[in-house]
């Protein structure tokens, strides 16, 4: 039983991993507990040094100092904001009027302000709860297919998850070690090609079913000409500055993810003031909820770097990479298996776990195969955006379960919202078979040719320039080739 423990260890602690998460403990206690219970088998079998735990303190340390995770509160602070300043509610207003006379033009509103509300607030709560509360009964009101409207509903609001600035991509680059501003960059392209996609299947329901997704009668539509003209200025032009106020620094290397996070914040508070719906009760809310998240990631975080060290100081890292490296196919296997391994874990667990627990196990796996980094961190991201929408476990459909009301079955929820899931699949085979989507807007490091590189050496007074090979009279020295021998 010794050996087989000695031998199995690391196979062993994450099996009794997943179990303790399939029971339903608390994720960071199950993880560090874990981590703890096996450290003390590792050290009781003599796999592991008792010193090894004297890293711990300076990890969590090194969590606290973390400037990355910085920008999780402040951009779920800057969400809230705006989600509680009636933002979103003008803008599904604005926009559906402005779509209304186009069959399924409520949809289309739902799927565009999901993209907007996801660049400005990176919390997908807050977008599904908003689009449900606001235009799910108006979609009820002019005869929506209950699947169509909630389906829609729940996948625009899991735009958050890819679109900048997402809390998910900024975990990733942190775990990943790369830095936030590339993680944006390469995943700008995914999240607007997803939004296409969202559009496209509503385009297609529509023709297919037209009864499903009707236009706005013309009673409804109680903007025209110049009003309208006039709201869509006002409701869009404010989070169109905020976007370019966080994402717009950010991109052009004016500000880091952290300080563009506080920008935001700021400008989430400027915005409610103009409006003014800043108010104490409201900013007690948003700070309540804001130190809840914060406090939620960081003990996940503190319970994974548990574990973590104990993994790794049985050679678990060992055993994860000959287990993905062995695998069939090279690169590609490892993509399909990893993200196989992610699809199905994320019928049980939430991003956070996932990035905290699965992508250090992966990462360096990944690099040794010669992967981009920022391209999986993408590729992973987009396909964490499925933990949300799994029936019967996602986030996003209890989310809109909570706001919807009586006459929305679950069961419409979740049928409604296997499409989205499929498209969302269908991306991650788009960004695997086209990597061009995200590494196509990262910024390349300038490649030198180390044959024209000229190192200007000053001569010493009364030094003959003759004596240096190579060298001529202007104190320029170019290194001999490696196959020429130097004459003394």
């Amino acid at each position: 039983m010794i050996q087989f423990l000695t031998a199995y260890l690391a196979p062993i602690m994450f099996a009794c991993l997943v179990l303790l998460l399939l029971v339903g403990y608390p994720v960071a206690f199950a993880v560090g507990a874990n981590g703890l219970l096996f450290g003390a088998v590792g050290v009781a079998l003599g796999l592991i040094d008792l010193s090894l735990f004297q890293a711990l303190p300076e990890r969590v340390f090194g969590i606290m100092f973390n400037e990355t995770l910085l920008a999780i509160p402040f951009f779920t602070f800057m969400g809230l904001i705006l989600e509680r300043s009636g933002m979103a509610e003008e803008l599904l207003d604005t926009i559906g009027q402005l779509f209304g006379p186009v069959r399924g033009g409520l949809a289309y509103a739902v799927i565009l302000v999901g993209a907007l509300l996801a660049a400005t607030t990176g919390v997908v709560a807050a977008s599904v709860i908003s689009m449900g509360l606001i235009s799910l009964p108006i979609m009820m009101r002019y005869g929506y297919d209950k699947r169509l409207a909630t389906g829609v509903i729940a996948a625009s609001g899991t735009l958050a998850q890819i679109i900048p600035p997402s809390l998910v991509l900024i975990v990733l680059a942190d775990q990943l070690g790369k830095s936030v501003g590339d993680m944006y960059a390469g995943a700008l392209v995914p999240g607007l090609a997803l939004t296409g996609l969202y559009a496209l299947y509503v385009f297609v329901y529509s023709m297919l079913k037209p009864g499903s997704a009707p236009a706005l009668p013309p009673q409804a539509r109680t903007l025209r000409g110049a009003a309208l003209g006039l709201r869509v200025l006002t409701s869009l032009v404010p989070p169109l500055v905020l976007i370019f106020l966080v994402l717009g620094t950010i991109f052009m290397g004016i500000a880091t993810p952290t300080e563009g996070g506080a920008m935001g914040a700021v400008g989430a508070l400027a915005l409610a003031l103009v409006r003014r719906k800043l108010s104490m009760p409201l900013l007690r809310q948003a700070m309540d909820k804001t130190a809840k998240l914060t406090c939620f990631a960081i003990f996940i975080l503190v319970g994974a770097t548990v574990f973590g060290l104990v993994f790794r100081g049985v050679d678990g890292d060992i055993w994860v990479e000959h287990l993905l490296t062995s695998l069939p196919g090279g690169q590609l296997g490892f993509l399909i298996a990893v993200n196989l391994l992610v699809f199905l874990l994320a019928f049980f667990l939430d991003f956070f776990e996932l990035a905290f627990i699965i992508v250090p196990l992966i990462a360096p796996v990944a690099d040794k195969l010669g992967i981009d980094l920022i391209w999986l961190g993408v590729l992973l991201a987009v396909n964490m955006q499925t933990s949300f929408m799994h029936p019967p476990f996602g986030f996003a459909l209890f989310y809109l379960r909570s706001v919807a009301g009586k006459e929305i079955a679950t069961g419409d929820i979740y049928r409604g919202a296997i499409p989205f899931v499929m498209l969302q699949l269908v991306m991650v085979g788009l960004v695997i078979a086209f990597p061009g989507m995200v590494t196509g807007n990262l910024h390349k490091a300038k490649k030198f040719d180390l044959d024209t590189i000229r190192i200007e050496v000053p001569h010493a007074s009364g030094a003959d320039p003759a004596a240096y090979p190579g060298s001529s009279g202007g104190g320029t020295f170019e290194p001999p080739s490696p196959f020429e021998q130097v004459k003394p």
